[in-house]
């Protein structure tokens, strides 16, 4: 290790700033440690640890007995054998009660949600059927309830019709969804694979807010067509061309439509306000819209209000699943269509699914392993595309439902699952006189909850940015559609990291008075120079994105000191405090060493402080290749750089 020379041990022993230091005290020198060495090999396996698997799922395997790894990997592998053993009738009829309860709210939805995606409604109640059932063997969630949810049906089916029309070729349009649920459950059981969750970090909780809002708002305008009961309504997702569709069509509104609507929008609405106000009388909303739907089939079938205007969902086929491997689409025509589907589907349920099991496990103080929930919510989503189902994910009101009724395990999902079978198997004729309508104002009640205007009153107080981006996924849902209003958000903020990075926040610190601390002149108003001193500080890692900035931006602070032509004051040493730098390549390194050769043309004096571990290493090694930096250029603290530096001569503050 090189000697370096270090801190002056005790902070002056009480001395401030504007005392002098007795001569008879002698300082301690305090070195600057370099990290221990590591072979490439075994940086690169920390790398990786920390990049793939900062939980470290294995580290309760350690020390196990073979048989009892198996065991353990099994169950990792299948959550359900953990909670099977274990179970009692008492936790049966918890989640019987909860199972029953969603499985009211499961069936209306997913008929409504199938044709939002322009799905034929059998297909929605087909996805409330087998991926619970998976999920409820791979998934480790307790509260999350599976099925099909309203936004990523609305992206799959604006997406699929901008190539194919649903009512012109029902088949094909089948087709592609079935193929475009495969890619979506491929990508996700990928990323949970690979490990690559963070992946949907980039999804940020500002871009969330504001998307769900848009689509919420967009999912709202798109029932305008049952509500008012048009008939030829635009396929565009935009709430201009929405609008202007339903005033061009006056002509077709039907005021029987219109006043069933409204009466049962309002019946959800006040339901699910009940439902907000009061937490305990949540089963009224879980309720109401299998109400709904009973009470307005009940009404169109006593008035026959299907010869008045009002439009029925039709015959539905009994039966369960079919399989429908033979009907995944890998044509060349539409592949890239599909895997494009696919792919923002795919990552939009997962980041609900995710964000939703999370949510409701740290309410009940579990842990849910975001990979095994990627694995698992694609899995299903890979089986469905298999069996007649689009995609699904776990879904924030069922799972809100879920939680309230108070289920104990992933068994309400099954319970669930089951009551969806038998109504498959027997229910299906009572279907026929269901209104569209009363589906519309299903759809609507549930998605008005997504806009969360406390959130983004919240991300306004707290960051302007965020909320432009919030702002920026709001406007391009509503005004352009629903990918483009997404990527937007995402691409402005990633541009917000990219500034971050090539903009690192770099500060002048200054001595607060009487102590030994140095912090930023602008956010600590006692904080004073140190005269002949330029302080620096920087927040973020040094690489080749920024050093060019960092370069430029220190020059003209240098060239400022020198020339304010006060002698007493006079520029004599820089210093860079590289306490909050964490890592540094070689770009970085090059910088340092110019910055050392500028500053020694100017007849001033470059020294470094406190360089963390990564950051030592690499100045370790241009020491040793070209000794750009002598040992009494590097300092463990501040204090101690300036202590040296002055020579033990009096300083006197302004």
């Amino acid at each position: 290790m090189v000697g370096m020379s270090g801190a002056y041990g005790g902070s002056y022993n009480g001395v401030g700033v504007g005392e002098s230091k007795p001569a008879a005290e002698v300082p301690v020198l305090h070195k600057v440690a370099a990290q221990p060495a590591q072979s490439t090999a075994s940086k690169m396996k920390e790398k990786v640890k920390e990049t793939f698997f900062p939980d470290d799922p294995f580290r309760s395997f350690k020390g196990q007995p073979l048989s009892a790894k198996w065991l353990m990997a099994v169950k990792y592998l299948f959550p359900i054998l953990e909670w099977v053993p274990g179970y009692s009738f008492s936790l049966f009829k918890s989640d019987l009660v909860a199972g029953l309860t969603i499985a009211s709210l499961a069936i209306p939805q997913g008929i409504s949600y199938a044709k939002l995606a322009n799905l034929p409604p059998i297909i929605g109640l087909y996805s409330s059927f087998v991926p619970p059932m998976v999920y409820a063997v791979l998934g480790s969630s307790r509260d999350l309830a599976v099925g099909p949810v309203s936004i990523a049906s609305l992206i799959m089916g604006s997406m699929l019709r901008q190539a194919v029309s649903p009512s012109a070729e029902p088949l094909l349009f089948l087709q592609l969804a079935f193929t475009s649920t495969f890619f979506a459950g491929l990508v996700q059981a990928s990323l949970g694979i690979l490990r690559l969750g963070f992946i949907i970090d980039f999804l940020s909780k500002a871009t969330l807010v504001g998307f769900m809002a848009g689509a919420a708002i967009i999912v709202s305008l798109q029932q305008l067509k049952a509500l008012l009961g048009i008939v030829h309504f635009t396929t565009e997702m935009g709430i201009v061309p929405v609008m202007a569709s339903v005033f061009q069509h006056t002509n077709e509104w039907s005021w029987q439509t219109i006043l069933m609507g409204a009466c049962f929008l309002l019946l959800l609405l006040t339901a699910r306000h009940v439902s907000m106000r009061w937490p305990k009388f949540f089963w009224i909303s879980a309720c109401a819209p299998l109400a709904s739907v009973i009470i307005s089939t009940l009404l169109v079938f006593l008035f026959k209000a299907q010869d008045h205007g009002i439009s029925i969902i039709g015959q539905l086929k009994c039966g369960l699943n079919r399989p429908s491997w033979d009907k995944l689409l890998f044509d060349p025509t539409y592949l890239g269509l599909t895997m494009k589907t696919g792919l923002v589907t795919g990552i939009i349920s997962l980041t609900e699914g995710v964000a939703v099991g999370r949510t409701f496990a740290s309410l009940k103080d579990y842990q849910v392993d975001g990979n095994k929930e990627m694995m698992a919510i694609g899995l299903m989503n890979i089986v469905g595309s298999c069996t007649s189902c689009y995609v699904t994910t776990g879904a924030f009101s069922r799972s809100a439902v879920n939680h309230n009724a108070g289920c104990k395990t992933a068994m309400s999902n099954v319970i669930m699952a089951l009551t969806v079978m038998v109504t498959l198997l027997f229910l299906m004729p009572l279907f026929v006189y269901t209104p569209n309508v009363v589906l519309g104002a299903i759809i609507i009640a549930a998605v008005i909850g997504l806009i969360d205007l406390p959130a983004a009153y919240h991300i306004w107080k707290m960051d302007k940015m965020d909320f432009l981006v919030c702002l920026c996924a709001f406007a391009g849902v509503i005004f352009i559609s629903v990918q483009e209003g997404l990527a937007i958000a995402v691409g402005i903020s990633i541009f917000r990291v990219l500034m971050q990075i090539t903009r690192p926040r770099m500060m002048i610190q200054g001595n607060i008075k009487g102590t030994d601390i140095y912090r930023n002149l602008h956010q600590y108003k006692d904080a004073q120079r140190v005269p002949g001193f330029l302080i620096l500080t920087v927040e973020a890692p040094i690489n080749f994105a920024n050093t060019n900035y960092l370069n430029e931006r220190t020059k003209r602070w240098i060239e400022d000191e020198s020339s304010s032509g006060n002698k007493q004051t006079e520029l004599r040493c820089i210093i860079l405090d590289l306490s909050a730098v964490p890592a540094i390549d070689t770009s970085g390194i090059a910088f340092l060493v110019d910055l050392k050769k500028s500053t020694e043309k100017r007849g001033l004096e470059l020294v470094l402080v406190n360089p963390t571990g990564e950051v030592m290493e690499k100045i370790q090694r241009a020491i040793d290749a070209h000794n750009h930096f002598r040992p009494d250029c590097l300092y463990l603290t501040t204090e101690e750089a300036i202590a040296s530096l002055s020579g033990f001569a009096k300083i006197t503050t302004p």
